[in-house]
């Protein structure tokens, strides 16, 4: 079962294009890496995904709902932490998780579970989760914001650069929660600029250069259907895929 469709997606601003026509299917349970340039457009469908945005042509399906036609329905399968860290910074960590809970139609003592068991998870320690989050680093923002995605168990779990700017251990905390999240049955589809991770976690990535889908599968298939060695990585790929170049000026002036 495919838990996320798009068929012709497409999001114009007056005459400029900014996804152009993709077409995709991520299969239920899969960990997913969504891969761009900056500007490439991969919020902007992330965001089409979740029933944020609308689209100027085409359609999705999330969790067998249709985006377009049952945005309610999507929003409350799916789970979104967004690049920009936008959330109620005058609540505590554990106050901010609750009221997220509650929002989402929790019991009481059903929100406080799941609060308590995210913070543990997370490894928030006693002082962290009765601290504002205002006052939360980078890292900690991002958890605190991965685990308001997660309280209410979505099926489908999206995440924009959830390790940009994050420390190595924060890093590796959100990399064991996405494993164990996909292997319990949720779809994880990501953007990241962190080619390693993506190449280590996901089973099928697809590439985006300015608004268009350039390949779109398992590293292997597409080392297979592009012609790349067997030994071409992910970055490698990349970086020919959207007409990057590692040739340039050794800048001798400099030193």
């Amino acid at each position: 079962m495919h838990r996320v469709v798009a068929e012709g997606l497409s999001k114009s601003y007056g005459d400029r294009r900014v996804v152009d026509g993709i077409d995709l299917e991520v299969r239920s349970g899969s960990v997913f890496g969504f891969l761009g340039q900056n500007g490439a457009g991969k919020s902007t469908t992330i965001k089409m995904l979740c029933g944020l945005l609308p689209p100027t042509e085409g359609r999705a399906f999330v969790g067998g709902h249709d985006v377009g036609r049952e945005p309610l329905a999507v929003k409350r399968a799916v789970g979104y932490m967004p690049e920009e860290i936008q959330t109620y910074e005058r609540l505590t960590g554990r106050e901010l998780l609750h009221f997220t809970a509650r929002m989402f139609g929790l019991s009481r003592a059903e929100s406080e579970r799941r609060t308590h068991d995210l913070l543990d998870f997370l490894e928030f320690g006693a002082d962290d989760r009765h601290r504002l989050v205002v006052d939360y680093s980078m890292g900690m923002k991002k958890k605190i914001t991965l685990a308001c995605a997660l309280i209410h168990g979505p099926s489908v779990l999206f995440l924009d650069e959830p390790f940009n700017g994050i420390d190595a251990v924060s890093c590796r905390v959100i990399r064991e929660a996405l494993l164990g999240a996909a292997k319990r049955g949720m779809t994880i589809f990501f953007s990241s600029h962190v080619l390693e991770v993506v190449e280590r976690l996901c089973e099928e990535v697809a590439i985006l250069d300015r608004g268009r889908l350039r390949a779109a599968g398992s590293v292997d298939a597409i080392r297979r259907t592009h012609g790349y060695t067997a030994g071409a990585t992910l970055e490698e790929m990349f970086v020919d895929l959207v007409g990057g170049t590692t040739q340039r000026g050794d800048l001798a002036w400099i030193g």
